[in-house]
């Protein structure tokens, strides 16, 4: 129980370091996209199907 296996150790750190950094890019990504969204939602007027009321 005195022995660790480096190796092993250093592949788990490397793949979560890998992990975290993916996960990090695409919610940077995603955020974007979203900011994107909502700034065209905001900017397309909205469409209104009632008809003119005839006087």
């Amino acid at each position: 129980m005195d022995q660790v296996n480096y190796p092993i150790v250093i592949i788990v750190v490397i793949a979560v370091i890998i992990l975290l950094v993916w996960i990090i890019r695409r919610n940077q990504k995603d955020e974007k996209k979203l900011e994107q969204d909502i700034i065209q939602s905001e900017l397309k007027p909205e469409e209104n199907d009632d008809k003119e009321i005839e006087t």
